[in-house]
């Protein structure tokens, strides 16, 4: 029989284990947070994506964002593979930028569909089954923030934006940011994360060289990457130009979900500028509590949930 644990050992261990769920880990910023997380022992992780092998402390289920039922399905099969195991992080991490206009299998513009709307109804369906003291971390952008982009929204209309009449895929991805944003700045006001002491987080790892969001060509990376050393003179003056690489960006994310940096109290955005992660303001729009609770509202409504 081997020798009892020490109570630093107990602890050590006991520190360690995690059950996480996490979307947008199969590539980019989301798989080099993924390797850090795995990495812990006794960790669990579920990760929903469209396909992938399962490793040791890793099962995938199948998950497509443009398609609601697949979310409805995935929250099922989630809670049938944990059975009475709680969650202890929710990580909503996928994303994706449409160069052409695209509606989802629900008819919701697809930028819309995939970066917001199907990931507030799983933060909806999941939130009942994630432990107290649990944690959620959305993955926004400041790209939301029109003082630091010029495609950042500064207004909003959640039904354009779910039904656009003319083409937006330039400004659509910006406003999801921002729909993130606000998200969480409603899951953390809810009764249900107050009474449960679950932590609410919306991380922007900031630019991001060598992702799908960046460019998915390799011409695309090449340029990006050369252009690093510019940007980073530029952020000297513009910091939201620091570029980044994935796995810096993928460290950060890691290090919010497992509870490495925490933000101080009250405050839900953390920022990585110049390699740092910060805990600023966001925009003037993401913080309007009417903003917030509107977008929750017609969100519950397209997705068929109570207010």
């Amino acid at each position: 029989m081997p020798p009892a644990p020490t109570p630093n050992e107990t602890e050590m261990t006991s520190e360690n284990r995690h059950t996480i769920v996490m979307t947008g880990a199969t590539s980019g910023i989301g798989a080099h947070a993924l390797a850090h997380l795995a990495g812990n022992p006794g960790t669990e992780i579920i990760v929903g994506a469209r396909g992938g092998r399962d490793l040791p402390n890793i099962t995938v289920l199948p998950l497509e964002l443009a398609s609601l039922q697949s979310v409805r399905d995935f929250a099922d099969a989630v809670k049938q593979h944990l059975g009475d195991i709680k969650i202890d992080m929710l990580v909503l991490n996928a994303g994706a930028q449409f160069r052409q206009a695209e509606r989802s299998v629900d008819g919701f513009e697809m930028t819309f569909a995939v970066n917001h709307l199907s990931h507030y109804l799983l933060a909806r369906l999941l939130l009942p089954e994630i432990a107290e003291g649990g944690r959620i971390v959305i993955t926004t952008s400041d790209t939301h923030d029109p003082a630091k982009m010029p495609l950042g929204p500064r207004t909003l209309d959640p039904e354009g934006l779910a039904h656009p009449t003319k083409d937006s895929t330039g400004r659509a991805y910006a406003a999801s940011k921002l729909c993130n944003l606000l998200t969480a700045r409603s899951l953390a006001a809810s009764e249900d994360a107050k009474t449960r002491h679950i932590s609410v987080i919306a991380y922007n790892p900031g630019l991001t060289s060598g992702t799908s969001l960046s460019g998915g060509s390799a011409l695309q990376k090449a340029a990006m990457t050369a252009l690093r050393p510019v940007l980073r003179f530029l952020s000297l003056f513009l910091p939201q130009l620091y570029m980044s690489t994935p796995e810096q960006s993928g460290d950060g994310h890691a290090q919010l979900v497992l509870g490495q940096t925490t933000p101080p109290p009250g405050r839900v955005y953390a920022s990585r500028v110049r390699g740092k992660i910060t805990f600023p303001d966001p925009s003037k729009l993401a913080q309007s509590d009417d903003a917030r609770d509107l977008l929750w509202r017609e969100s519950a409504a397209m997705v068929g949930l109570p207010v």
